[in-house]
């Protein structure tokens, strides 16, 4: 009895607090996913980091004993420098010195990946005047810029999406929830051939250092804004053409970060992850003493209402309303 009893509490409990489960099942796992990440990352990359600092330190060595006058003091000094100028974009390579980092075509798109919030990190303002400029840039540019992409992706939802669905539902008389998610993976198809693998394609016939890997490794990266900036087209010193396909790149992620706002939008109106997302989120709790107010309220006016009423009944029938008001148990005796 008493194993029932806590059974049948402990199921009400858990019916009570549904969401909240749910939330909590959800958090724990994106942290068990964030260290899954962390674990594959590690046990990958760890060795070739290693592989790398040895090679680094072989090459060092191998310098200084070709160069004896040298000292490592001087080296480490000289390495220092250029690393701090190569984390702003200047390489002190004799190949590099003809690409310019400030002019106005790497400008647009340095203020393209800015304003998107992709930033790739290659290039960085080096005056303190650059670097205040960015932060006010940056904060009227990216609420103007989140303002634009909602006003161009809802403009583009209504023919790309609502109208084809609801011909197709009503022209076909397929189930609607049937037609969006058919709609949604064609339009994810096209998405990820137009703006992924075409492009990476291009990129890899154009840039001599990427394979198609590298290349579509780049196209997803920038689209999804995450930016790592270790791979950034345009960037070689015998690019033809730099400050077009500079241009060009800036079009390509402006026109592609709308295409997948676009999809994810699609897909984030299909009924199936409405009801997952709910899910997880907290219900509205109905005012209690809010309604209570109302009721009264309309109870108050229920009541004045039937007063004029029957003020309106009296002046009319005077001696019938008066009998009623005053006797209204004794009806048949007036009829």
């Amino acid at each position: 009895m008493l194993q029932s009893l806590a059974g049948n509490s402990c199921g009400r409990l858990i019916q009570s607090h549904k969401s909240t489960w749910y939330f909590a099942s959800l958090v724990l796992g994106y942290f068990l996913y964030l260290v899954f990440g962390a674990i594959v990352f590690s046990s990958v990359e760890l060795p070739y980091e290693d592989l790398l600092r040895q090679e680094l330190r072989a090459v060092k060595r191998q310098f200084l004993q070709e160069n004896e006058c040298l000292s490592e003091e001087r080296l480490e000094r000289l390495l220092r420098k250029a690393l701090e100028a190569s984390s702003y974009g200047v390489s002190i390579l004799n190949n590099a010195s003809v690409n310019w980092n400030w002019d106005f075509t790497s400008a647009l798109f340095f203020a393209s990946t800015v304003l998107s919030t992709t930033g790739y990190g290659h290039t960085a303002p080096l005056s303190d005047g650059g670097k205040a400029f960015c932060i006010i840039y940056s904060a009227i540019g990216i609420p103007f810029t989140l303002l634009f992409l909602t006003a161009a992706v809802q403009r583009i939802m209504v023919f790309s999406t609502h109208r084809p669905v609801t011909y197709i539902h009503r022209q076909w008389g397929l189930s609607k929830p049937l037609v969006a998610i058919v709609h949604a993976t064609v339009l994810a198809l096209l998405a990820v051939c137009c703006f992924l693998l075409i492009p990476a394609a291009i990129f890899s016939a154009l840039e001599e250092n990427w394979n198609f890997l590298e290349s579509f490794y780049f196209c997803f990266i920038s689209l999804s804004t995450i930016g790592l900036g270790d791979y950034v087209p345009g960037e070689a010193a015998n690019q033809k053409n730099r400050e077009l396909y500079k241009v060009g790149i800036t079009v390509y992620l402006i026109l592609g970060l709308i295409v997948m706002l676009v999809m994810l939008e699609t897909f984030c109106k299909l009924q199936q992850l409405k009801q997952l997302r709910k899910m997880f989120y907290l219900k509205k709790e109905k005012q209690h003493d809010h309604l209570a107010i109302l009721e009264h309220d309309q109870l108050s006016f229920t009541t004045v209402s039937k007063r004029a009423s029957a003020c309106s009944a009296d002046k009319t029938h005077p001696f019938v309303s008066a009998t009623t008001l005053v006797s209204p148990s004794n009806d048949h005796m007036i009829e």
